[in-house]
């Protein structure tokens, strides 16, 4: 029977989200790590997926272990998310009655505010770029240039090809998470900096296919962008460290500082949801509060 081996299971369920549910390569790592980190934790003694009760008392016994690996209440979520959609997918396809999650309340991920730098920060990093001689000081700029200009996800602006742009009208068009597509607008600095940046590889580089580009003339990769940004960071002279997401995180926060709303904000970040970019607003809010009990006279 098929219930005597959970890896063909597996394999369904995993061709399943990359087929139907068009999840990035990233997530589908995590998936296939979540639920092949649950059966080796039980090996042969694995529960009779068949069994609602005994698959039941199955996850309850996996919790208990993820708890005493003393592990981030986030990666617990998630390692126990990923298996709740397995069993979900199971009922689905008619392989169980009742998803054993039904009856468990999963604990709840701590809402941490985004990490983003001030304007004050983020013009300071780039004035360290355009006054320092490199070079790949072109390339090194438009990179973080077109980070903070479109609040773009690292590994959307490396897949970006120089088809994407279209830099007359100052767009770039994004492939996000889900295969879902956007146009965003880039701003004028942005698109001034990327016009740089192919004008001076125009004479040794295609002028198609991969935008940004390593010394061997392959696509840059994240972790290289990674780098790029870290260097450029610990030169400014900031007295923290600057991660890809920061700008992300300073994109949306500037925005909604400077009046916009919060709908157009989730569209340019490509959320889902809005709840996603809502926790935007507890920032905005925190720095208009601290604002507040620093200026007006009577508010400590």
């Amino acid at each position: 029977m098929i219930f005597d081996n959970p890896e063909i299971l597996q394999k369904r369920f995993l061709l399943y989200l990359r087929a139907e549910k068009n999840i990035s390569a990233h997530t589908f790592i995590a998936y296939k790590q979540d639920l092949s980190d649950f059966f080796s934790f039980f090996g042969d003694l694995a529960p009779d997926l068949a069994d609602f009760r005994k698959c039941r008392l199955a996850v309850r016994e996996y919790w208990s272990s993820l708890s005493r690996r003393e592990l981030k209440t986030s990666s617990i979520l998630r390692k126990l998310c990923s298996l709740r959609s397995f069993f979900r997918f199971l009922v689905r396809e008619k392989h169980m009655d009742s998803n054993p999650f039904l009856t468990l309340k999963l604990p709840k991920k701590a809402q941490t505010l985004p990490d983003f730098m001030t304007e004050k920060e983020v013009d300071s990093l780039f004035s360290i770029v355009e006054r320092t001689r490199s070079r790949h000081m072109f390339r090194d700029k438009a990179i973080l240039e077109l980070l903070y200009a479109s609040g773009l996800r690292i590994h959307e602006a490396m897949n970006l090809n120089i088809e994407d742009l279209d830099l007359w009208n100052g767009m770039v068009r994004i492939l996000g998470k889900g295969n879902r597509e956007r146009m965003l607008p880039i701003g004028t600095s942005a698109t001034k900096a990327v016009e740089r940046y192919l004008n001076a590889r125009a004479a040794e580089l295609p002028k198609k296919g991969a935008l940004f580009l390593n010394p061997q003339r392959k696509r840059l990769t994240t972790r290289g962008a990674r780098k790029i940004i870290g260097r450029w960071a610990g030169n400014s002279g900031l007295s923290r460290k600057v991660h890809p997401h920061m700008f992300r995180h300073s994109f949306a926060t500037h925005l909604l500082d400077r009046g916009c709303d919060l709908r157009t904000v989730q569209e340019l970040l490509g959320h889902k949801s809005l709840n996603s970019t809502q926790l935007y607003t507890h920032t905005t809010l925190e720095r208009l509060r601290k604002v507040y009990n620093q200026a007006h006279p009577r508010a400590l």
